[in-house]
């Protein structure tokens, strides 16, 4: 099982992508904002600002989970990629309501990232320093 965990995680970001996906869309149908506008009601604009951040923020969390399961512990990854999907929730329900309010959302998914990076940094320099 824990092997797997950062391919399960790895499925829950797919679904985490989705379901930002579906608010931004939800949002559209729900102002009338036809695309291929990307401004309009509040509403819509943090939908939408959390779409593409969490997109932003997949792009360097995908590969730095799989160079921490890699070369370091995927237990370790894996619970890691959990708390960075928690995170990225926390951060999308409190932009979608107040932006003020990801902060703390933002703060436990980077941390998580990073402390993850710092895994796969370090297992690799492991693996590189021995071959």
């Amino acid at each position: 099982m824990v092997q797997h965990l950062p391919a399960i995680v790895a499925v829950l970001t797919i679904l985490l992508l989705f379901g930002t996906t579906w608010v931004v869309g939800r949002a559209r149908m729900k102002h009338g904002i036809k695309a291929p506008a990307t401004a309009g009601h509040p509403s819509f604009e943090r939908a939408y600002r959390v779409q593409l951040n969490t997109i932003e923020s997949t792009v360097m969390f995908l590969p730095t989970l799989w160079l921490a399961s890699t070369y370091s512990a995927p237990l370790w990854a894996g619970l890691l990629g959990l708390v960075w999907i928690v995170g990225r929730i926390w951060y999308a329900a409190g932009y979608l309501k107040d932006p003020a309010r990801r902060e703390g959302g933002f703060v436990l998914s980077s941390a998580a990232w990073l402390i993850m990076l710092i895994l796969a940094i370090i297992g690799l320099v492991r693996v590189i320093a021995v071959s």
